[in-house]
C-alpha cells in the first residue's frame, strides 16, 4: 500500500510540475525590432500582441529594441537570464559575438530579393545551430529590411569614385567592402548619420531605402546608388530555449506555423514593395509614405555588379572566413555557396 501511495505521490508531483512548466510558458515577454519601422508596426507588434493571444491563448507583453536600449548581443544575454522570452533584432548587431551569423548577409551577396530568399532558406540550419550554441536560443524567423543602399552627397559613376571618401557602414562586413574600393568605412549609429552627413564627417552612408527616407537622410544627401552594399539587414526572431522547451510539441508546431503564415511570409512580400517605394520616395516619384524627395537615382552598371562580386570573393569572404572555425566555412560553402556559386577559402 505504501509503495502504491508513493508512486501516486510521485506521479502527482510530476503532473503538477508539468502543469507549472506549461503555465510558465503561457506569458511571453517580447522585444521587437525598431518600433519606428514597418516590420515592427505592421508585423511583429500585432503578431505577438494579437495573433498569439487569440490563436494560442498565451498572454504577451511587447516592447522594442529602442525602448529596452540594449546594444549588440546584450538583449540575448538578458533573454538567457530570463528577462525576456522572445527577441527580434538585426543580425548585424550580434555578429561580433557569433561570427558564423555574419555569413548570411554579406555585401552584394544577393542583388535581388528572390536570391536573398534562397540564401536565407539555405542557411537557416546553420543559423539555428549557432544561435543555440552561442546564445542558448532558437531561431523562429528571418525577415529582411529593404535593400541597404548608398546615400551620397557627391555624384558617383562607379564604385571607383568612392575612393578616398568616408562612408558610414551598416556592419563590419559592409566596412570590409567599402575599404576594398578604397574608401573608409566609418562606424556611426543610425541616428547620428544626418548630422554627420550635413557636417561632412562622412560623405555617404548605407542603409535601407525606406529607412533612410523616413529618417530624413534624403535631406542631407543628393544621390542614391541602388547597389545593396549593405545586403538586406536581416532581422532574426528568436526564442529562449528554456522557454521553447516548456511548450508542448503541439504548441511549438502551431507557433512556428503562425509565424511563417502571419509574420515572416507577408513581411518578405512587403520588403519587396518597400525597397521600390523607398527609392521612389527619395527620387521624386510616387510616394505613399509622405512628401517625395529630389535625390538623383544613379545608374547601376553591369561593371559594378561584376566588381562587387569580385570584392565579395577576394576581400569580404576571406575576412569573414578568418573569423570563424573551418567547419563554419565548410557549412557556408555547402549552403549559401552552392546557391550563389561562390566558395569561401
Amino acid at each position: 500500500m505504501k509503495h502504491k501511495l508513493m508512486i501516486a505521490v510521485v506521479v502527482a508531483a510530476m503532473l503538477v510540475a508539468g502543469t507549472v512548466a506549461v503555465a510558465a510558458a503561457q506569458e511571453l515577454r517580447i522585444v521587437g525590432s525598431w518600433n519606428s519601422l514597418t516590420l515592427f508596426k505592421n508585423f511583429e507588434q500585432p503578431f505577438w500582441s494579437e495573433v498569439v493571444p487569440e490563436e494560442m491563448g498565451i498572454k504577451t507583453s511587447v516592447t522594442s529594441l529602442g525602448q529596452v536600449n540594449l546594444r549588440g548581443a546584450a538583449v540575448f544575454r538578458q533573454m538567457d537570464m530570463g528577462v525576456f522570452d522572445v527577441v527580434h533584432t538585426v543580425i548585424d548587431y550580434v555578429v561580433e559575438d557569433s561570427p558564423a551569423l555574419a555569413g548570411l548577409d554579406l555585401p552584394a551577396l544577393a542583388l535581388d530579393l528572390e536570391l536573398a530568399r534562397k540564401v536565407v532558406d539555405a542557411y537557416i540550419p546553420v543559423l539555428d545551430e549557432y544561435l543555440a550554441k552561442d546564445f542558448g536560443i532558437k531561431l523562429l524567423s528571418v525577415t529582411p529590411y529593404p535593400a541597404q543602399i548608398l546615400f551620397s552627397r557627391d555624384r558617383i559613376s562607379s564604385l571607383s569614385d568612392l575612393r578616398g571618401k568616408k562612408i558610414r557602414a551598416s556592419g563590419w562586413t559592409t566596412a570590409e567592402f567599402i575599404n576594398a574600393v578604397g574608401a573608409t568605412g566609418v562606424t556611426l549609429s543610425f541616428s547620428e548619420v544626418p548630422q554627420a552627413m550635413q557636417r561632412g564627417v562622412v560623405d555617404g552612408a548605407v542603409t535601407g531605402s525606406l529607412s533612410g527616407y523616413s529618417a530624413g537622410w534624403g535631406e542631407v544627401s543628393n544621390y542614391i546608388y541602388p547597389l545593396p552594399i549593405g545586403g538586406w539587414d536581416y532581422v532574426i526572431g528568436t526564442i529562449s530555449l528554456k522557454t521553447w522547451e516548456r511548450f508542448t510539441p503541439e504548441q511549438q508546431t502551431k507557433l512556428q506555423q503562425l509565424i511563417k503564415d502571419r509574420l515572416e511570409t507577408p513581411a518578405w512580400e512587403v520588403t519587396a514593395r518597400e525597397t521600390v517605394e523607398g527609392i521612389e520616395c527619395l527620387g521624386g516619384g510616387e510616394c505613399p509614405h509622405g512628401r517625395p524627395g529630389n535625390l538623383e537615382i544613379l545608374a547601376l552598371s553591369e561593371a559594378d555588379k561584376a566588381r562587387s562580386n569580385q570584392i565579395l570573393l577576394e576581400n569580404v569572404l576571406p575576412a569573414w572566413a578568418g573569423k570563424v572555425p573551418p567547419e563554419v566555412v565548410q557549412k557556408w560553402n555547402a549552403t549559401i555557396g552552392e546557391v550563389v556559386g561562390l566558395q569561401a577559402k
